[in-house]
């Protein structure tokens, strides 16, 4: 009996050690598919880097990005002048896809990020990039109210290099609370469903959840315009947006130049073509194109230039 128990014994631990050993092969493996992705984006920002465009869409590529918005970056921090090299970003999840990531590994920027999940900040914390670079992570719920008192948590110059915000919902409102920050580049996620001609945003409520307010998960943060016209307010010119159409990119007044120009609204502004649309069991729907925003029609939306709440 005892040595049928041993030799079981012995071939869990054979098994165990066998596991062990892919699990170290699987580690190195993602390990070595990262470096690739690093390597492939440093190279291609190199090539990017003397390039003459015409819009940034030309300069995108994706390393750890959701689109192409870690070649926009690359693009703007090699030509405008940065003092800091720093960024502040919001509404990372775990940090996996972001659109600072690559700019920390890469050129070994400093950061702080927040995101409302404490799993997502206890996985950020444990992920091995986490000790090798210059970061720091919170976990907050955001809103107007808090949101100047946590990015004092940062310990950063409020002449910042990079600020990002991409929080789902309320990204307008939250903005309009830190504009006594100075980032030199402004990055915002608007809402191509709501068009190009109103500047409409969704009504303040500190604890809206996208989907929780609308099951269509269409129902969130603001018009292209409506982030135009505050950036606008703000000292920043807009300079692009990504090709799928989700996020803007701002600059500094004060720092546009002959390789970072600032573009008319109606340039910038071009619909989008993702379909996110869910049903109310939270399943995909891929509706597109104009449909969308009948899914959503009758809604409250705030006019900033009208200064009303109005049915979209």
């Amino acid at each position: 009996m005892y040595r049928r128990v041993m030799r079981f014994v012995r071939s869990l631990q054979g098994v165990h050690g066998r596991l062990s050993r892919i699990e170290e092969l699987q580690s190195r493996i993602e390990e070595l598919q990262e470096r690739a992705l690093i390597n492939q984006g440093v190279a291609l920002s190199i090539f990017n880097r003397s390039r003459s465009i015409s819009s940034l869409k030309e300069m995108e590529f994706k390393v750890f990005s959701q689109w192409g918005e870690d070649g926009i970056i690359q693009y703007l921090t090699q030509n405008i002048e940065i003092k800091n090299k720093t960024f502040i970003e919001f509404g990372v999840e775990s940090f996996a896809e972001s659109n600072c990531r690559f700019l920390m590994m890469k050129d070994n920027w400093s950061g702080f990020v927040i995101d409302g999940s404490e799993s997502n900040i206890q996985a950020l914390r444990a992920a091995p990039y986490f000790w090798r670079y210059d970061l720091k992570a919170h976990c907050s719920f955001i809103t107007k109210d808090n949101i100047s008192t946590l990015l004092e948590g940062s310990g950063f110059d409020k002449d910042v290099g990079i600020l990002s915000i991409d929080i789902d919902g309320m990204d307008y409102w939250v903005a309009g609370s830190l504009m006594n920050w100075s980032p030199r580049i402004l990055i915002m996620e608007y809402n191509s469903v709501f068009g190009e001609d109103r500047a409409i945003v969704v009504p303040y409520e500190a604890s809206f959840q996208r989907t929780r307010v609308h099951h269509s998960n269409l129902y969130f943060g603001a018009s292209l315009k409506a982030l135009y016209l505050l950036a606008k307010r703000w000292g920043y010119g807009i300079v692009g947006t990504n090709d799928a159409s989700s996020n803007a990119f701002f600059v500094r007044c004060d720092l546009l130049n002959d390789r970072v120009k600032e573009l008319e609204l109606a340039v910038a502004y071009k619909p989008s073509k993702f379909r996110e649309s869910r049903d109310e069991r939270g399943q995909l729907t891929f509706v597109s194109g104009d449909d969308r925003i009948k899914l959503i029609k009758g809604m409250p939306v705030f006019d900033v230039e009208a200064n009303e709440l109005q049915p979209l």
